[in-house]
């Protein structure tokens, strides 16, 4: 793969994804209302879950996936996060990424327009196909569920 992602912006002032510092291993990602909105915010009410548009679609190489995290702000200052909590951009997925935010907190929150709402990061992802069989490998763990390493 080429260390280069194409992204198209589907509403002109999107704003073009970006690394807060060049160690950072995610995009941020900005809110990008329609022109036509009637205010720069989107409100979300307690328990609510918005789609927010960010104006832009990217072209994710085969192999590889776009994985959307919420910004850390966001959920601890403002309890708002992704709804699903990460979002998941196959790469044959052409059209705008929307962040579904869920707000978790007691009280209406607002997300602005070009507030930076989530970071995108391209992660290879390994292309399988599956196979039905009647048993499966043994391991030492087995069929032990959540907490049975006793950690």
């Amino acid at each position: 793969m080429s260390n280069k992602i194409k992204f198209k912006k589907t509403n002109s002032k999107a704003v073009a994804p970006l690394r807060a510092t060049y160690s950072a291993a995610g995009y941020d990602l900005t809110v990008c209302l329609p022109d036509t909105s009637l205010k720069p915010w989107i409100d979300i009410e307690p328990g609510e879950s918005k789609m927010i548009p960010t104006g832009i679609a990217v072209e994710i190489p085969e192999g590889y996936v776009g994985l959307l995290f919420g910004r850390s702000g966001f959920g601890c200052k403002l309890n708002l996060r992704l709804a699903n909590c990460v979002g998941v951009i196959d790469n044959d997925y052409r059209g705008e990424i929307m962040v579904a935010m869920y707000n978790d907190s007691k009280v209406s929150r607002q997300v602005a327009d070009a507030e930076r709402i989530a970071q995108l990061v391209i992660v290879p992802c390994l292309l399988v196909e599956m196979e039905e069989v009647k048993e499966l490998g043994v391991t030492e763990r087995g069929e032990g569920g959540f907490g049975s390493t006793g950690k």
